[in-house]
């Protein structure tokens, strides 16, 4: 997943978003030109070449953690939301209705005065759940009954497609249950990481104290519960290796040889699903888990239990409980020196819980069939030029290659918006309150979700409504997807974008970036057919993870913070994609007039122009604290070297900008990447 950018082909943005109503704006200046910084040269620091003009004029504003193109392309689509919400808030609209729910979630989630009235009413219930834990038992019960309420705990649980059937959908259970973005945050020495611990311990006494506890201890206890979960946890770059995280076994084998105290089936059978196997991501945490709930005093698993569901729900409570949400969540963890405007809050939120409803207005309102047809075209553009990349290697046999192309040509893609849409006719939204509403979203997801068990797969779900400004690839339904939304760049219209810049922005940066990630060191370990299987020879496998450790080498040399490092093996699927990208993007567009033509624009060179699309993409900066966070629990690397870590692997780069040797974006050709 790029999180998030993409396609190709001067058929782009006009009938994208907001765009398509701008018919009468003037012809702007050219966005590239206009985003430089000319007192930087490019072979000192290409990212700040490309986007420094334009990130010294945009400031990162008071009420997020860091600004660039995507929150542009998100304020508008905001805009665009909040439109919809307030027209159907207005109307009176028959119950169970999507107008219906979408009307009333608004209201009812704008409605403060409400929320402050209600308090922490509306969690009463599961509240009176965890005050009556007295045993390990009673806390294991109430933590699979909190896991229907979209909260997070010690168990893992969830029902998704067999890595290695992947036409069924099976029970996963694994590792859960940090409040802290990761396992990493609970050990790391770096004096910021030491002080986010400590303000994660005030943070736990004030919410516990909010929600009634008055043990001064709790939020030590809680700590240090959550610290042993963490040393049970595996890393960030362990979770990527699908083979060691898949461990199918009887689910009567789950608990005699994992978890003998521990009635998996039973409290599954609650859901009214009889799983008869089970697919296990880490045996040795739930084993260390249940030696750990067991000597833990029941007064704890109270406090840790009751945390968990308040800070999952703080946000749609009380004032008080949302502003001391904000104030660890959003300003601890990512350096936000204000809330967002509430409305702009309650637009994530209800495209969290209705979102495939706003989707399908959003569409309708927003992106035509026409402009499906066209990316459609474009993807295919894509594809053919991955077919030739792959011919062309000399480091991967004539079997794998072969096997590679059927690979290639089954790859799915969903572009713009479903085909069917999902259907929401038993999700309950009313007006008693935001809360209760999250939480019936929460609920209808979970039993959504449940209800697949043992099903054939529906290859035509999307995992990503149209209005997100994002895509991902799915190695288990071999499929890109690529929402209408991630086509966009503020302000512009498809008539304002030559072919350099939309191929390195759109081209580049998304779609070669997930078509790549079929063949990065995880997904390349999936079939045709989305199926975890090894269709390597032997060889070619360790050709490739020689030359794949090259880039875990490279990105590991990068310290965006002094003592932090980019994890290198951790963010190794969406380097080696990013770089994939690139060199998709410039093959194809080196088949377009305008490459072939070598005419300036802006008096930039074509092939300048398409390195600076792709940068565009990019285009952003972040608070210190937010990228501490991203850079201990986020499988990509900071924006800023999702520039510079390609780019500084190809050989066209280095022509079109002159790098010389002795400055700091030179690569000694030994060193640099070369996989696809």
């Amino acid at each position: 997943m790029p999180t998030r950018r993409l396609l190709t082909v001067s058929l782009i943005l006009s009938t994208s978003l907001a765009l398509a109503v701008r018919t009468s704006a003037p012809e702007p200046k050219d966005i590239l030109r206009s985003h430089l910084s000319t007192e930087v040269n490019p072979g000192v620091d290409i990212f700040e070449y490309a986007n420094g003009g334009w990130l010294k004029k945009h400031p990162i504003p008071k009420t997020e953690s860091g600004w660039g193109i995507g929150n542009e392309v998100n304020d508008e689509l905001y805009a665009q939301l909040r439109s919809i919400s307030e027209a159907s808030g207005k109307r009176k609209s028959k119950v169970g209705t999507d107008d219906q729910k979408v009307g009333d979630f608004w209201t009812t989630a704008m409605d403060l005065k409400k929320a402050d009235q209600l308090g922490i009413k509306p969690l009463e219930a599961q509240l009176k759940k965890i005050d009556a834990i007295s045993s390990a038992d009673d806390a294991v019960s109430v933590a699979f009954q909190l896991a229907r309420d979209g909260v997070d705990s010690f168990i893992g649980f969830g029902v998704s497609q067999d890595e290695k059937n992947s036409d069924m959908m099976a029970v996963h259970v694994g590792q859960a249950g940090l409040g802290l973005p990761d396992r990493d945050f609970y050990f790391n020495p770096e004096a910021g990481v030491a002080k986010i611990r400590d303000e994660y311990v005030k943070h736990l006494k004030k919410v516990l104290s909010m929600s009634g506890v008055t043990d001064d201890e709790a939020a030590t206890n809680v700590m240090a519960f959550e610290t042993e979960l963490a040393k049970i946890s595996r890393k960030l770059e362990d979770l990527r290796d699908p083979e060691k995280n898949y461990n199918k076994m009887p689910i009567q084998d789950v608990q005699s040889k994992l978890t003998p105290s521990i009635d998996w089936a039973a409290h599954i059978a609650k859901w009214r699903i009889q799983p008869k196997t089970a697919i296990v991501g880490q045996p040795e945490f739930l084993s260390g888990m249940e030696a750990l709930v067991a000597k833990t005093p029941p007064a704890t698993l109270q406090q840790y239990l009751r945390y968990h569901l308040v800070s999952q729900y703080a946000s749609y409570l009380s004032k008080e409980m949302d502003r001391e949400d904000f104030h660890f969540n959003h300003q601890v963890l990512s350096g936000q020196k204000e809330p967002r405007p509430r409305w702009k809050r309650v637009i994530g939120s209800e495209n969290q819980a209705v979102g495939f409803i706003l989707g399908r207005i959003f569409v309708k309102n927003y992106f035509p069939p026409s402009a499906k047809t066209r990316y459609v075209k474009l993807v295919e553009a894509f594809r053919t030029t991955y077919g030739k990349r792959i011919d062309k290697l000399d480091w991967m046999s004539a079997a794998t290659k072969k096997k590679a192309h059927v690979k290639l040509a089954s790859l799915t893609k969903k572009v713009g918006f479903p085909d069917k849409w999902r259907d929401y006719s038993k999700l309950v939204i009313g007006r008693r309150s935001y809360c209760e509403n999250m939480m019936n979203a929460a609920r209808w997801n979970f039993d959504d979700s449940i209800s697949k068990f043992g099903k054939p797969v529906d290859r035509t779900e999307w995992g990503m409504t149209p209005q997100t400004y994002n895509a991902y690839y799915n190695p288990s339904n071999n499929e890109i997807v690529l929402p209408a939304a991630v086509f966009a760049i503020p302000g512009l219209k498809d008539s304002q974008l030559d072919d350099a810049l939309m191929y390195g922005y759109a081209g580049a940066s998304t779609i070669g970036h997930e078509m790549t990630h079929g063949f990065d060191d995880e997904g390349r370990q999936f079939d045709a057919k989305g199926n975890l299987k090894d269709w390597w020879t032997k060889e070619d496998a360790k050709r490739f993870d020689l030359r794949a450790n090259v880039m875990v080498q490279e990105f590991n040399s990068f310290e965006p913070i002094k003592g932090i490092h980019i994890n290198g093996k951790a963010s190794l699927g969406e380097n080696i994609a990013d770089y994939g990208g690139v060199l998709l993007g410039l093959d194809a567009f080196k088949q377009t007039k305008q490459y072939k033509e070598g005419k300036k624009i802006g008096g930039l060179t074509p092939v300048q122009r398409f390195f600076l699309g792709y940068a565009l993409s990019w285009m952003s900066q972040e608070r210190t604290e937010s990228l501490r966070r991203q850079l201990l629990s986020d499988v990509h690397a900071p924006a800023k070297w999702r520039v510079i870590g390609p780019l500084t692997n190809i050989p066209e780069f280095y022509a079109a900008f002159n790098i010389k040797p002795n400055q700091p974006m030179w690569r000694a050709p030994k060193n640099r990447v070369r996989i696809w």
